[in-house]
């Protein structure tokens, strides 16, 4: 069963997308911020594919992307970034920083979400 980790501050969307995902066969993880998902990686969860907003309190997005690229978490962790902050830098920030796609929350449904990390899985496979 492929793991989905989804780190959003947004409590509604935390549901929303973890409901999606389970439908659709993933077990699903959460974490309320950035620190909250690092402290669980580091502390031995390896999903196959992460959701990282970039907007949240304290550490945001493109920081733990930065740190995730120190400690050489992305050999592991493929990452996509979901994030209403759609300009051009914005996006080339988070693939410079590792991501392997960048989603606007906008322009997709929770639907489509689950259809591209299928996708992302099935390219990895």
């Amino acid at each position: 069963m492929p793991k989905v980790f989804i780190v959003d501050d947004d409590e509604f969307l935390l549901d929303m997308y973890a409901v999606k995902f389970r439908e659709s066969g993933f077990e699903v993880e959460v974490a309320r911020g950035a620190e909250e998902a690092l402290k669980k990686i580091k502390s031995g969860y390896i999903p196959h594919v992460m959701l990282l907003d970039i907007v949240m309190p304290g550490m945001d997005g493109f920081e733990m992307l930065r740190t995730m690229g120190k400690e050489d978490l992305f050999k592991t962790i493929a990452v996509i970034v979901l994030s209403n902050l759609g300009q051009k830098e914005d996006i080339e920030r988070g693939i410079q920083l590792g991501a392997k796609d960048y989603i606007v929350k906008a322009h997709f449904t929770p639907t489509e979400v689950v259809k591209k990390v299928e996708a992302l899985l099935g390219a990895k496979a």
